[in-house]
């Protein structure tokens, strides 16, 4: 109990986001998605001789991956992070 109340700000940081993110933001599947691209290919190869081969077959999976996710479409829409932008530029509000 002690441990979840010292990690309460970082259990409830998603809630800062709009509402629309949420699902998004407390899912790993993009990454777990990703994961088992890198694995499944991988596989295929075996064993590594080095260090190096390892990064020339993960390194464009990679790339690939983050032009896609640039490109292709957004996980998150650009109007909803739009208002956070605004959020952050408004002075904060104190309670009284």
């Amino acid at each position: 109990a002690d441990m979840l109340d010292a990690a309460e700000a970082d259990v409830l940081a998603f809630m800062a986001f709009p509402r629309a993110h949420w699902p998004k933001l407390h899912s790993t599947n993009p990454i777990e998605r990703l994961n088992k691209e890198v694995k499944r290919r991988a596989d295929v190869v075996g064993i590594f001789p080095n260090e190096t081969s390892i990064r020339r077959l993960v390194g464009p999976i990679l790339l690939e991956q983050n032009d896609a996710w640039q490109l292709q479409h957004r996980y998150m829409s650009l109007e909803t992070m739009a208002g956070l932008a605004d959020e952050a530029a408004a002075p904060p509000k104190i309670a009284a």
